[in-house]
C-alpha cells in the first residue's frame, strides 16, 4: 500500500534528526526507510548509503530538515566487517548471486591469502559490480542485469585505509575493512580471488562504521516495533542533543 501522510491515523512526525538503524538480514534500505516513514507518520526522510539485502548493520536515516544533510552523511568513510569465500565465483560477486565458476583452493595458505588482502590497502580504482545501483546512460546496473544485460563499467577511484584480519579458516576469510565512499566490499572479495587464481566471493557482510556514527548507538527493527510516535521522538531528541551537538551547521529543532 503506497504510504499517504494524509490518511495515517498519527499526526505528521516533524521532529527533525538522524536515526541509527541496525538493518536486519534481507530487509533492502528502503524496506526500513519504508517501514519507518509509515510507522510513524514521517513525511520527509531518507537514507545515507545503500546496504544490500544480504548485508547487515549500520544504516543512517535522516529525518526532516536533516534530508538536507544526505549528501554530506553519505559521502563519509565507512567500516565493514565482512567475510570472503574462496574457491567460488557469482554474477554478483555475493553469495545471493548464480554461481558461475568454482575452482580448487587449496593451494592457497593463510599467508599467501593475508599477503594478498593487504595489499589492496592504498588508493587504487574499482569496477563497480553490475549488480549494484551505479547508473549507465541514466539506468542503474542492478536493472540492467535483471534484463541479462552486461555493460562495460568505469573504473572509479576508492580508497582502502586498512584491512584487519580477524579469523582465516580456509577457504573463509573474516577481516574488518576501513575504506572510503563508494567501495565495494564483494568486488574486493572477487579481485582478491582472481588475483589469488582460485576466486572469491563475499559470504557475509555488516556495516559497523559511517562517518561519526557507529553501530553501537543503533536501534533494531523489533526494538522499534514497540516505539510509538512519543518513543521515537524522545530518542530522535537524546541523540540529536547529546551525540550531534558537535557538528558544525547543524542546529536543534
Amino acid at each position: 500500500m503506497r504510504y499517504n501522510p494524509s490518511k495515517h491515523r498519527l499526526p505528521p512526525f516533524h521532529t527533525s534528526g538522524v536515526l541509527l538503524v541496525d538493518k536486519p538480514l534481507e530487509w533492502t534500505s528502503f524496506d526500513v526507510v519504508n517501514f519507518i516513514r509509515s510507522r510513524f507518520n514521517i513525511p520527509k526522510t531518507g537514507h545515507c548509503g545503500t546496504l544490500d539485502p544480504a548485508a547487515t548493520g549500520l544504516l543512517v536515516l535522516v529525518l526532516g530538515k536533516f534530508t538536507q544533510l544526505s549528501s554530506k552523511f553519505s559521502g563519509e568513510d565507512k567500516v565493514y566487517e565482512a567475510k570472503l569465500q574462496l574457491g567460488l565465483e557469482t554474477d554478483s560477486c555475493d553469495l545471493d548471486g548464480e554461481v558461475t565458476a568454482t575452482y580448487d583452493w587449496s593451494g592457497v595458505t593463510p599467508e599467501l591469502l593475508r599477503e594478498t588482502l593487504l595489499g589492496f590497502v592504498g588508493e587504487q580504482m574499482q569496477i563497480p559490480p553490475m549488480v549494484s545501483a551505479v547508473k549507465k546512460d541514466g539506468k542503474k546496473l542492478y536493472e540492467l542485469a535483471r534484463q541479462g544485460i552486461e555493460v562495460e563499467r568505469e573504473p572509479k577511484p576508492i580508497t582502502i585505509f586498512s584491512i584487519d584480519i580477524n579469523k582465516i579458516e580456509l577457504p573463509f576469510c573474516e577481516f574488518t575493512m576501513h575504506c572510503s565512499k563508494g567501495t565495494y566490499v564483494r568486488t574486493l572479495c572477487s579481485d582478491v580471488g582472481k588475483k589469488l587464481g582460485c576466486g572469491g566471493t563475499l559470504a557475509g557482510l555488516r556495516r559497523t562504521v559511517s562517518g561519526q556514527f557507529n553501530i553501537a548507538d543503533a536501534i533494531t527493527i523489533d526494538e522499534l516495533k514497540n516505539f510509538e510516535q512519543a518513543d521515537l521522538e524522545i530518542h530522535v531528541r537524546k541523540f540529536l542533543f547529546e551525540r550531534l551537538s558537535k557538528i558544525a551547521g547543524v542546529t536543534h529543532d
